[in-house]
């Protein structure tokens, strides 16, 4: 028999932290080949002092010692050839990236192929658990309810600060896939009861703390911002990593089962300063 009330609300709760934009772009060679030599390296170099600028996050001037909100990628594969991962405190920060890329002379020669749009969250089924028992002689959804849940959720948030906004990894290679929780006429994740959602969560983390030191893993959601439910980061120094890892989860129930998965874009990190290097322009 479940020992969480079947009264208790299925959703489980969720703490949320940075926003997240990934871009993948198509660059023009052609057209870039085109261009005289000399304003080849000054589009290089307006490039390179624009994605600095973005890289540590800071509004006035670069500062090495701030965290990396925006990372470059040489991007491997058909579907792209540069990848930008940014980290911002707000989707309106996000749109201003945009907006700053966009008034580069390098954003002329980039074909966006594919943008993704999410939220780094942290899934919280084991305090949901607590958190609704604690808050059971309340009146679900109440006003004395909800200011139940929203104390728990701040509490966890200051002492999950690190994990909900984190830097970009200073890792040398990235791997970025999106994914779904299906949802079929026979199979449905939705349909389980959460404490059954908990025990297959718990069992597919277990492989993932086997890997820890290996790889590094963000998991943002995109449920209202995206095409898909979640999007996964992985970064690595070593790349056989991504597939050691993603294929042992396979076999776990909740991925084996209830998994749908989208494309997979795979980068090499490719440093801001070194991105004339990337487009062949000599120093």
């Amino acid at each position: 028999m479940s020992d969480l009330s079947p009264a208790f609300p299925p959703v489980p709760l969720t703490l949320e932290g940075s926003f997240l934009l990934h871009q993948f772009f198509r660059f023009d060679w052609k057209a870039w080949r085109a261009r005289v030599e000399g304003e080849r390296k000054e589009v290089a170099a307006q490039a390179v002092a624009a994605l600095q600028r973005l890289e540590r996050a800071s509004p006035k001037e670069t500062n090495p010692a701030a965290p990396i909100q925006t990372a470059l990628f040489s991007q491997l594969g058909h579907k792209g050839d540069l990848i930008l991962v940014h980290f911002r405190s707000s989707l309106e920060a996000l749109n201003q990236v945009e907006l700053d890329l966009a008034q580069t002379t390098l954003h002329d020669f980039l074909d966006l192929r594919h943008s993704y749009v999410s939220v780094v969250e942290l899934g919280l089924y084991e305090s949901t658990r607590k958190t609704y028992e604690a808050a059971a002689n309340l009146e679900q959804h109440s006003p004395e309810w909800k200011a139940e849940i929203a104390a728990s959720l701040k509490r966890g948030s200051a002492a999950m600060a690190p994990r909900l906004f984190p830097a970009v990894p200073e890792a040398k290679y990235l791997c970025f896939y999106p994914m779904d929780r299906k949802r079929g006429e026979e199979k449905n994740w939705y349909t389980l009861p959460i404490e059954e959602r908990q025990r297959q969560m718990e069992e597919h983390g277990m492989v993932g703390r086997r890997y820890a030191g290996k790889v590094q893993q963000i998991i943002t959601g995109s449920i209202g911002f995206d095409d898909w439910e979640w999007g996964v980061d992985l970064f690595a120094l070593d790349p056989l990593v991504f597939k050691k890892l993603i294929y042992e989860m396979r076999f776990d129930e909740v991925s084996a089962v209830y998994a749908l998965f989208g494309q997979f874009f795979v980068g090499v990190r490719l440093p801001v300063q070194r991105l004339g290097e990337w487009l062949g322009v000599s120093s």
